[in-house]
């Protein structure tokens, strides 16, 4: 089952970095507070990262391609290497296209 969260994160991060939240600021703005309000919520701890098993408890996306967002192994993962990834997602998506 697919979550409608996929979509806001790979929307969050392809606004954040192709200029789109320029051209539109407010659905921009939007995105990005609810990918950091989600991200928030999930971090039951607040040291700013997800555990694997935050990440399964707070957003299924991140949970289902922990490993592969956690490409260092840490065992945590940042916000911004929750973005990283789904640009890239969102890049070999368009790339297939």
């Amino acid at each position: 089952m697919r979550t409608p969260f996929i979509p806001v994160i790979l929307a969050c991060a392809l606004f954040a970095t192709a200029g789109v939240a320029l051209a539109e600021p407010a659905r921009g703005e939007r995105l990005q507070a609810e990918l950091q309000q989600r991200f928030a919520s999930a971090d039951r701890d607040g040291d700013g990262r997800l555990s694997a098993e935050e990440a399964k408890a707070g957003m299924p996306f991140v949970s289902r391609h922990f490993a592969a967002i956690d490409a260092e192994g840490q065992g945590s993962v940042s916000l911004e290497q929750i973005k990283s990834f789904a640009q890239a997602q969102m890049a070999r998506r368009k790339g297939a296209q």
